[in-house]
């Protein structure tokens, strides 16, 4: 399991990840694009129907967020990380166009972790119950896609050190597997 510290700058391409190990702490820096379940079912469409996307996701990285409103004065709102598996078969047609990472919370299903290793891709984790801390992370943000679907829009995100760590990295790491072995 790694356990090195990372400075990484998007977009991400498989030269860039791959040094990354399972375990490895990641601040991760540039823009990235939020997104959840409605919008990857939009996008699953748009593949199927072979139309244009509303965004490059050639090594591109999605967070799985919804964000909540800006407070006055604010940049963001709290953006914490929505359960990651609920993605999971969603998420190949986004892989065959060049995702290289994807940010949630929580472990994800072997076929994932399977596909991951395929398309040279990443799983990153944040810690949830700190959206208000990682708010502060967002030096920007703005919805790009779909207004209609709300906090389930596709926002672009620009982020300066936002902490995570690899979960799954492309070799098939597992931070979950190393941390069940712990003694």
């Amino acid at each position: 399991m790694g356990n090195s510290n990372f400075k990484l700058n998007t977009p991400l391409t498989e030269e860039k990840i791959k040094n990354l190990r399972a375990g490895d702490a990641v601040y991760l820096n540039g823009t990235i694009l939020g997104a959840r379940d409605a919008a990857h079912t939009r996008f699953i469409k748009s593949i199927a129907s072979q139309e244009k996307l509303p965004v490059n996701l050639k090594n591109s990285t999605i967070f799985y967020v919804g964000p909540s409103p800006a407070p006055p004065g604010g940049k963001s709102g709290s953006i914490g990380p929505t359960t990651s598996a609920r993605m999971d078969k969603l998420t190949e047609p986004l892989l065959k166009k060049g995702l290289k990472a994807t940010i949630g919370k929580g472990s994800r299903s072997d076929n994932l972790k399977k596909l991951l290793k395929k398309y040279k891709s990443v799983y990153f984790i944040t810690i949830g119950g700190i959206a208000a801390y990682l708010s502060t992370k967002v030096k920007n943000i703005k919805t790009v896609a779909y207004r209609d679907l709300g906090a389930e829009a596709v926002f672009e995100i620009e982020v300066s050190d936002l902490p995570l760590f690899v979960a799954y990295d492309i070799y098939g790491g597992d931070i979950f597997e190393s941390a069940l072995r712990i003694e």
